[in-house]
């Protein structure tokens, strides 16, 4: 079927467009319910609903659990109180702030 575009009028090439647009909707929402019937079916081999797929709602699934935060290693401590000591992260402790005023480098209280 070969349309002639040259010899149209821009009324008719305005007609055609939009039975075009037409036909490419129609052809669009076909498809798009084939597809939910497929999504459907699927869910339901699996004991969902498409709702429940698409929103994360799956009523069987275990809830995520949280890595366990790992505590980090201690890189100084006080050079009066060995059982005190700092990551060298957040935060500066007192006594590690004191030290250093008084003259200790890191360097000394690292462990």
């Amino acid at each position: 079927m070969a349309i002639d575009l040259k010899n149209m009028s821009k009324k008719d090439l305005e007609k055609l467009a939009k039975d075009v647009e037409k036909a490419l909707n129609r052809i669009q929402k076909q498809e798009v319910k084939k597809v939910r019937q497929e999504m459907e079916k699927l869910a339901a081999s699996h004991g969902l609903t498409v709702e429940d797929v698409l929103a994360g709602n799956a009523k069987t699934a275990a809830p995520r659990k949280k890595a366990p935060k790992t505590k980090s290693v201690p890189k100084y401590a006080n050079p009066a109180d060995k059982s005190q000591t700092w990551t060298g992260k957040g935060r500066k402790p007192e006594w590690y702030k004191a030290a250093v005023e008084a003259g200790a480098s890191p360097d000394s209280m690292a462990i």
